[in-house]
């Protein structure tokens, strides 16, 4: 029977001065380049959990000190910052962000049994063909998500000429073929099936084909960057065209690329945790301090609150004693109380829809129902920047190049 397990974190709390750290932990993801703006989400997340554990008192008594690994969502480097970590002596990492950088670097934390839990990588295969038993998920798949979208698409839109792409990458094309799957059981055809090069700056090619197709409404199973400067072109062509993707979108800086094209942009994304009783009080201390809450700041903050909680119910940070008090546990955390299956994905509502209104994205009334956004002030407001640099070319996670992150 799962034992309920208390918050490991005293939410509400102040962290104030510099306590001696005496357990370090991981969190990795793109802090640089292009796609750095969801690194940073998962900065804030990990220092903020950090600083609350450790006000609470840490974990067995022992504070914590967290070190940040940086892998550009480009696999070698991921599997050089586990590595990294592996020589720190660090018991858990909390990432990474990109599916295409998870897999290979949770293969280097099973040969040194550290446990990892990702708040964004959503590959199936990150949890299907996990390397060992300490590897878990505090976001959904990318089947779930695909199946909200592709469903969506049948209901919503049954008389449209619908286009799906794929940026190539392992989030990307996984997301545009569960798509597709999905809207294919629902008794449809796409009109157009299309793969594109992530990181170019124009596709006014790919639009117009797309326009000569009569397409209303275009899946674009990838990135922010690039589904905004789509967006873009494709009102500069007139069209009025449907945009709809995944949670990729979840970031500001898509509406600081698109403006006012992004507006109706569709997109799947978890139930947004910032309405949750339990996150307020770490959402008003981020609020207060100018940091984002968007995106994967939380799930970043719950991944280290379950580990810290198994942790202190294990009496110890060693593998095995938090393996199993991972497995047979139930935490409460600020994305709502979760607990893990037998592949180490969580057992936590899927997918809804959400919509981009006047620069920012809301919660829709019901995943599966049409209409107008509700608002569930699910709002990603205030100003974004687009992140700065480039990111180098991501490898498959068959050896292959892929040119861009996948989350």
């Amino acid at each position: 029977m799962k034992k309920a397990l208390l918050a490991g974190a005293a939410l509400g709390l102040v962290f104030s001065g510099a306590a001696k750290a005496d357990i370090t932990i991981g969190v990795a993801g793109p802090m640089t380049g292009q796609y750095a703006s969801f690194g940073e989400q998962l900065r804030v997340g990990a220092e903020q959990a950090v600083a609350d554990i450790n006000e609470a008192g840490g974990v067995n008594g022992e504070m914590l000190q967290l070190s940040i690994g940086d892998d550009a969502c480009d696999p070698k480097q991921a599997v050089a910052v586990a590595n990294n970590f592996a020589s720190e002596g660090v018991p858990f990492v909390a990432g990474h962000f990109c599916s295409g950088s998870s897999i290979p670097a949770s293969q280097v934390y099973a040969d040194e049994q550290i446990i990892e839990i990702t708040p964004a990588s959503t590959n199936p295969d990150f949890t299907d063909q996990r390397p060992g038993e300490g590897i878990f998920r505090v976001c959904g798949r990318d089947d779930q998500q695909g199946e909200v979208a592709g469903n969506y698409i049948a209901e919503n839109f049954p008389d449209a000429n619908v286009a799906i792409l794929n940026d190539k990458t392992a989030y990307g094309k996984g997301l545009a073929d569960q798509t597709q799957k999905f809207y294919e059981e629902a008794g449809k055809t796409p009109a157009l099936v299309e793969a594109y090069t992530a990181g170019e700056k124009d596709y006014t090619s790919l639009v117009t084909k797309m326009k000569q197709a009569g397409i209303d409404l275009v899946y674009i199973g990838g990135y922010h960057t690039e589904a905004g400067l789509m967006a873009r072109q494709m009102r500069e062509q007139g069209m009025d065209t449907v945009i709809m993707s995944g949670d990729a979108l979840v970031t500001d800086e898509y509406w600081a690329i698109t403006g006012d094209a992004g507006q109706g942009t569709l997109m799947t994304f978890s139930p947004d945790p910032r309405g949750n009783p339990a996150a307020q009080p770490v959402v008003e201390k981020l609020e207060a301090e100018g940091k984002t809450t968007e995106g994967y700041v939380l799930y970043t903050y719950a991944a280290i609150q379950a580990w810290a909680d198994a942790a202190n119910e294990a009496g110890s940070t060693d593998f095995d004693p938090v393996v199993e008090a991972l497995n047979d546990g139930e935490f409460s955390t600020v994305i709502g109380d979760l607990s893990f299956d037998d592949k180490g994905d969580v057992t936590l509502p899927g997918y809804v829809m959400y919509e981009w209104d006047s620069g920012e994205y809301a919660q829709m009334d019901s995943a599966m129902g049409g209409g107008e956004a509700e608002a569930t002030e699910a709002s990603a407001s205030g100003e974004a920047t687009e992140s700065e640099g480039s990111m180098e070319a991501e490898g498959s996670m068959e050896g292959e190049t892929e040119e861009a992150p996948a989350n």
